[in-house]
């Protein structure tokens, strides 16, 4: 049991204080994808865009080390696995488990979903105020 603690830490930065509510679909969800890079990693690895170097040229503002964490919580939750190839230098090329394909249809939709609702988005952020008292 502690040997699972110690690695359920290596990935999380945090320690639970509320436990998930595992009869909530949506709680579970936000749980796995909590965060704006899942979804994005998932969708350039689906394209073909394996390596990390390759994914932090692909999805802008990603800094190295919000992707490998990011990478890591995907792999731990089964969503991605991981090959390395040890030769010099030292390769690693990601690719999505069955679990994970199994996503790419609800992530294709919030995709199409999200570049149709993006310019009404715009045009909400570059007009509207907020007032915020001091």
């Amino acid at each position: 049991m502690f040997s699972i603690f110690v690695v359920l830490n290596e990935y999380f930065m945090y320690q639970r204080k509320i436990p998930i509510d595992y009869n909530c679909g949506l709680t579970v969800a936000m749980e796995v994808f909590g965060s704006k890079w899942k979804f994005c990693l998932l969708d350039e690895i689906s394209k073909g865009i394996k390596r990390p170097k390759d994914l932090v040229n692909a999805i802008t503002g990603i800094t190295k080390r919000v992707l490998q964490n990011q990478l890591k919580e995907l792999e731990f939750h089964g969503l991605l696995g991981k090959t390395v190839y040890y030769e010099v230098p030292l390769r690693v090329e990601y690719f999505l488990t069955e679990e994970g394909e199994s996503l790419m249809p609800l992530i294709s939709a919030l995709d199409k979903w999200g570049l149709e609702f993006a310019p009404q988005l715009k045009n909400i952020l570059e007009n509207q105020t907020i007032e915020v008292e001091i």
